[in-house]
C-alpha cells in the first residue's frame, strides 16, 4: 500500500566498443546492449529503492588482440520493468508503450570499432519509465473531497491528509479487505481541476490511470468546491459535471465505465438540504443543464450505480460505500462471466 511512483527518470548507457587491431584488421567488440524485461511483481517504487543511483550501464565490449581479432560483445544490461509500462525519452519520444510479459525492448546499441584503437563510446539517454496504476478497481477524485480520508478509513493505506486541496501529490494504493478474503484495489489520485484534460495541473500525469481501472468512485464534497479565491465557486452538482466534462474531453470512452458517486462531508450543517438539491438534479439533469455555461456541459452524464452519502469524519456510510463497491465490483465479474460463457457456447454451435 502507500504511495504509487507512476514516473521514474533514469540514466541508460550501452556498452562502450572495444579497441580495434588495424594492422591485423582486428575488431573490436560491441559494446552491450541495454534491455528492458517486463516481470510480474515488479514495480517503479522497488527499482528506485533497490536502484538508488537509477543508473543503468551495459558491459564494455572486448578488445581485439593477436590472440582473438575479433573482440567478445560487452555484457547486457536487463533491467526488470512492471508489466504494461511506457518508455519514453526525455525529449518524449516514445520508444515502447504497454510492455507485456517476457517482451524484450532493445534500447541502444552501440558501436564497433575495426579502424582505431581507440574506444567507441556507446550511446546514452535520459529516459522516463511511466507506469499505469494496473488495473485497480476504483479510483476517487477531486480536490480536497476527503478523498485521502475515504482511503484510510477503507483500507489499510496510510496516505497524508491536510485540510487544503492538493495535500495528495501522487497516486496512492489501498486495498479493502472483506470478511470472506475478497481484496478490492483502490487507487486514490490527487485532484483534477478545470483543464486537466489539456493537461493543466499536471492533468495527463493523472489522467492517464484511469484508462487502465475497470470502474470509477467519484467522490465530491457536498458544501461544493472552490479550489482558491481567485476561482469560481462550484456547487456539487456543477463539479459533478465538471469531472464528466474531464473525463470526456480527455477519452470520451471513460465515461462508460462503470461509476458510483461518494457525497462526502455529511456532516456539516445543511448537508441534508444540499443532498437533496443534488439528488433532485442527478434525477433529472436536464432540467438544470440550462442553468450553466455551455463550457461547463457534457456530452453525456455520468449514470451512476450508486449514490452514497458518507462522511469519513463520523463514519457514517462507510460501510455501506464498502458494501456498495463490492457488489458493483461482483456484478461486473458475473457479466463478464456470462459474456464468456455465451462466446465459448457460440464457438462450440459453429464448429459442429
Amino acid at each position: 500500500y502507500g504511495n504509487f511512483v507512476d514516473d521514474l527518470r533514469v540514466y541508460v548507457r550501452g556498452g562502450t566498443g572495444g579497441m580495434g587491431y588495424p594492422r591485423l584488421g582486428g575488431e573490436g567488440g560491441r559494446g552491450g546492449d541495454v534491455w528492458f524485461v517486463a516481470r510480474e511483481r515488479i514495480t517503479l517504487k522497488g527499482i528506485k529503492e533497490k536502484y538508488p543511483q537509477k543508473r543503468f550501464v551495459a558491459g564494455t565490449g572486448a578488445n581485439s588482440s593477436v590472440k582473438a581479432l575479433k573482440g567478445e560483445k560487452g555484457k547486457d544490461c536487463e533491467v526488470h520493468v512492471p508489466p504494461g509500462i511506457s518508455l519514453v525519452t526525455d525529449d518524449g519520444k516514445q520508444i515502447g508503450k504497454n510492455v507485456c510479459f517476457i517482451l524484450m525492448y532493445l534500447v541502444f546499441v552501440t558501436y564497433i570499432d575495426n579502424t582505431s584503437r581507440f574506444l567507441t563510446l556507446g550511446c546514452f539517454k535520459i529516459m522516463h519509465l511511466s507506469e499505469y496504476c494496473i488495473n485497480p478497481d476504483f479510483l476517487s477524485r477531486f480536490p480536497n473531497a476527503g478523498k485521502s480520508s475515504l482511503l484510510s478509513k477503507v483500507s489499510h493505506a496510510k496516505p497524508q491528509i491536510a485540510s487544503y486541496a492538493f495535500t495528495t501529490i501522487q497516486p496512492e494504493l489501498g486495498k479493502i479487505m472483506y470478511a470472506d478474503y475478497k481484496q478490492i484495489s483502490v487507487a486514490d489520485l490527487p485532484g483534477l481541476i478545470e483543464g486537466a484534460h489539456a493537461n493543466k495541473g499536471m492533468g495527463h500525469k493523472f489522467l492517464k490511470h484511469v484508462e487502465r481501472t475497470k470502474q470509477l468512485l467519484l467522490v465530491i464534497d457536498i458544501s461544493g468546491f472552490q479550489l482558491s479565491s481567485k476561482t469560481q465557486f462550484r456547487t456539487p452538482f456543477e463539479t459533478i459535471l465538471l469531472l464528466t466534462k474531464e473525463l470526456e474531453l480527455y477519452k470520451d470512452e471513460l465515461i462508460t465505465k462503470p461509476a458510483l458517486l461518494a457525497i462526502n462531508k455529511m456532516d456539516l450543517p445543511c448537508a441534508k438540504d444540499s443532498l437533496n438539491e443534488l439528488m433532485s438534479q442527478l434525477q433529472n439533469p436536464q432540467d438544470f443543464l440550462h442553468l450553466l455555461e455551455e463550457e461547463m456541459i457534457p456530452a453525456n452524464t455520468l449514470e451512476f450505480k450508486e449514490v452514497i452519502p458518507i462522511s469519513t469524519y463520523t463514519g457514517e456510510g462507510i460501510e455501506e460505500l464498502k458494501a456498495c463497491i463490492r457488489k458493483s465490483i461482483d456484478e461486473e465479474a458475473e457479466q463478464e462471466n456470462e459474456e464468456y460463457r455465451k462466446k465459448k457456447l457460440l464457438l462450440l454451435q459453429t464448429s459442429k
